[in-house]
């Protein structure tokens, strides 16, 4: 994996700024949620995954008590499945048996049009009804196609709908915590 992601590359957040941000968002998503046995949260293959571990990281030190972790898989819920060159590898969604009464918190790396956020909400759905669902982002880009918004963002990133954002995370791509952005 390159490092810099792209020759053109911006670093926009370090690890230390993404610790920063997801810190704050634990810290919101604890004031929104009192009852924090009722929650899940659910990332969204892959890097969402990793946001949603190390936001349950945050939440368990800051409160003494962890927090129930999913994964919820978009990937036959996409809406673009006939317009992709290569689908995204399936992975084995994991979310509680029961969801009645429960807060799923949808994890992801980038908000971008809001067609993941949707395809994972079919997914849930598949699984039962939650009592609501939220959603955490660690950067929000703009550019929405469908009336979907973030209750918890790590950054606002404005970027022109030609631009990448890169997220890299060592557990996944072997090199530091960041986050990137092409240049235009």
């Amino acid at each position: 994996m390159p490092y810099p992601p792209s020759p053109t590359a911006n670093l926009i957040l370090d690890a230390a700024a993404i610790d920063r941000a997801l810190r704050r968002i634990a810290h919101e998503i604890i004031e929104r949620n009192p009852d924090l046995d009722k929650i899940v949260l659910a990332g969204i293959p892959s890097r969402g995954v990793q946001v949603a571990q190390k936001l349950a990281a945050n939440i368990e030190q800051i409160e003494k008590k962890p927090v129930e972790l999913g994964v919820i898989d978009v990937s036959m819920h996409r809406d673009d499945l006939r317009l992709r060159n290569k689908l995204s590898p399936i992975e084995v969604s994991q979310l509680p048996h029961d969801l009645a009464g429960r807060t799923i918190i949808l994890v992801d790396d980038v908000l971008f049009s809001g067609r993941t956020t949707r395809a994972a909400m079919d997914a849930i759905a598949s699984f039962g009804r939650p009592a609501r669902i939220q959603l955490a982002a660690l950067i929000d880009r703009g550019h929405r196609e469908l009336p979907i918004r973030a209750d918890y963002v790590g950054k606002n990133l404005p970027t022109s709908i030609n631009q990448r954002v890169y997220v890299r995370f060592e557990k996944v791509d072997g090199v530091p915590d960041s986050v990137w952005m092409e240049k235009e």
